[in-house]
């Protein structure tokens, strides 16, 4: 899905015509790729591209200068984690779980950030990435482990989304009963 080089962007606005119009913006600026625009709740657009640094630190701030009264968050990862895709997708694969970690945000561009930044922090598994559906714009991400290592990842990436201002809770559970990933995977 995603070659080597390559780096991924997001914006994320308020309303579905800018979200399309900034999608547009975005391709004619750069060679990009779009991985994924569409709709989210409550109403939100999502348009995550694909390309060299360069091509999409420009098609992220076109979109940016384009619709600034529109954007709610954005981001530009220049080497993004790999499970990013997996746990977007639902596709991870669930092992030996010592620990569970859980990180809310109040956007989807800081949970991705915030994966990038807990996968890359230790070793962790990315399980679960939740874009806005559903939660009122809202986005968490699923990360298992070793305690220690989940603790760390999630203290990083907490910081990290915490400088903009998108983290709402985070998590660490040791020792999770399996019937409560019955219930949540």
């Amino acid at each position: 899905m995603f070659g080597l080089g390559k780096s991924i962007g997001m914006v994320e606005l308020t309303t579905v015509s800018s979200g399309v119009s900034a999608a547009d913006v975005m391709i004619k600026t750069a060679e990009v790729d779009v991985i994924m625009a569409q709709t989210v709740c409550p109403g939100k657009y999502l348009v995550l591209v694909s390309g060299q640094l360069s091509a999409v630190n420009a098609a992220v701030e076109a979109a940016k200068r384009q619709f600034e009264q529109k954007v709610i968050d954005s981001f530009v990862l220049g080497n993004p984690h790999e499970s990013i895709f997996s746990a977007i997708y639902g596709a991870a694969e669930l092992g030996e779980v010592s620990a569970l970690g859980v990180i809310e945000t109040y956007t989807s561009a800081s949970a991705i950030v915030a994966a990038d930044v807990a996968a890359k922090t230790s070793l962790v598994e990315l399980i679960d990435l939740r874009l806005s559906r559903g939660m009122c714009g809202k986005s968490y991400l699923m990360l298992t482990g070793e305690i220690a290592a989940v603790q760390a990842a999630i203290d990083r990436a907490a910081s990290a989304v915490g400088e903009n201002g998108m983290f709402l809770d985070s998590s660490v559970i040791a020792n999770p009963d399996p019937k409560l990933w019955e219930s949540i995977v």
